[in-house]
């Protein structure tokens, strides 16, 4: 009996822990202008460099190439900009030189991204043609 209790104990510790870690009140707007600096290669709103424009860079790589899970092929398919998916439902994305989006929707398909999410930013991205291809 103690062992369980101890386990109980143990996945309620963890499970708190999980969610303070992914858990951040923020907007939209409060993420798109945290994230801005990647667009502008690095560079935050008040001039100041906060990575240099070859870190920048490889952020945005990595944002392209894995920021959507299991999903990064069909997103970069079908939205063509970087972006980042969390388990909230939210989508950062990055059109460089331009500025940032975000959207937000809970509704997430198996691989964990938000449906609407990816639909709106698809959409964005076609009718604005700002794609990084």
């Amino acid at each position: 009996m103690n062992r369980c209790v101890r386990l109980s104990q143990q996945a309620r510790s963890f499970t708190a822990e999980k969610l303070t870690q992914c858990s951040v009140r923020a907007s939209c707007a409060d993420l798109a202008l945290a994230t801005a600096f990647l667009a502008r290669h690095g560079v935050r709103a008040d001039g100041s460099r906060l990575f240099t424009r070859s870190q920048a860079k490889q952020v945005n790589a990595v944002m392209l190439t894995c920021g959507t899970y299991d999903a990064a092929g069909d997103f970069a398919y079908r939205v063509g900009l970087p972006g980042k998916s969390g388990v909230g439902g939210g989508i950062v994305a990055v059109v460089p030189g331009r500025c940032t989006l975000c959207v937000w929707s809970p509704g997430l398909d198996e691989r964990g991204n938000s449906v609407a999410g990816v639909a709106a930013l698809d959409r964005f991205t076609t009718l604005t043609g700002l794609s990084v291809f």
